[in-house]
């Protein structure tokens, strides 16, 4: 089995290993963003086809990893209603994945990337357990198609209520479940895992070395500046997407 898949080069598969241990340690260190970084520069030069499986996959290590560490913390009862309703939402999603083309697919990561960014967050809700089935849905079939759904989640998940551990933990347990049943859905429809798990495994270690220094590489940083910067990265990001979707 080839080491390195025909999509990437030995410098790319290197810049991605390096990618997966910065977005790590972006997420360690200021809370979330660094999964969606990461799916911004992969897109930038993958097809979304071959991006949204592979990054689905790397990010149910990075968060399979966290929910193990703090599994006593996930507040399993959102997290069932939650399953069962990503479970309703990944079925839904993949009878519509399989019709939009490339160009439609940029488009669509593009707009959320920016909308991600610039928007006003949602302010945590007070909803009942029940409405997490919904919440499983509607964030599945979305993740389908622009992957980095995790600050999406969040915003239903309140850290008054359910405090600080807990709500890392449950956003881990939820992302862990959410990106599972997207790659098995991916696997359904036809993607070729095989040739990307070298790269992925090194990718999902990188990862979780990333996460464990986080904290230290990042913290000299002042969070304003590093804030600014990361809104202009990716908002370049996106934008070169929307480019490459118009043009096409």
């Amino acid at each position: 089995m080839e080491l390195i898949p025909p999509e990437l080069s030995m410098l790319s598969a290197t810049g991605l290993v390096a990618l997966s241990f910065f977005t790590s340690a972006l997420t360690a260190a200021v809370g979330i963003g660094g999964g969606l970084l990461l799916l911004t520069v992969m897109v930038s030069f993958l097809p979304p086809i071959i991006v949204l499986p592979v990054h689905g996959v790397i990010q149910l290590g990075s968060n399979g990893g966290r929910m193990a560490v703090m599994r006593q913390h996930v507040d399993w009862r959102i997290w069932g209603f939650f399953a069962i309703g990503s479970i309703l939402g990944v079925i839904l999603a993949g009878q519509v994945f399989i019709n939009l083309s490339l160009e439609v697919l940029r488009a669509v990561l593009g707009l959320f990337v920016l909308y991600a960014v610039w928007t006003p967050k949602l302010r945590p809700s007070n909803i009942a357990l029940k409405g997490y089935t919904l919440v499983g849905i509607g964030t599945t079939f979305i993740t389908m198609f622009v992957g980095a759904t995790g600050p999406l989640v969040s915003s239903f998940l309140s850290p008054e209520k359910l405090g600080r551990e807990r709500m890392v933990a449950t956003l881990a347990s939820c992302m862990t479940i959410q990106h599972g049943l997207k790659g098995i859905a991916f696997g359904v429809l036809g993607f070729y895992f095989q040739p990307w798990i070298p790269v992925i495994v090194v990718m999902i270690a990188s990862g979780f070395l990333g996460t464990l220094l986080g904290r230290r590489i990042l913290k000299g940083l002042p969070e304003r500046l590093f804030s600014r910067l990361f809104r202009i990265v990716l908002t370049l990001l996106a934008g070169r997407l929307l480019y490459l979707a118009i043009t096409a």
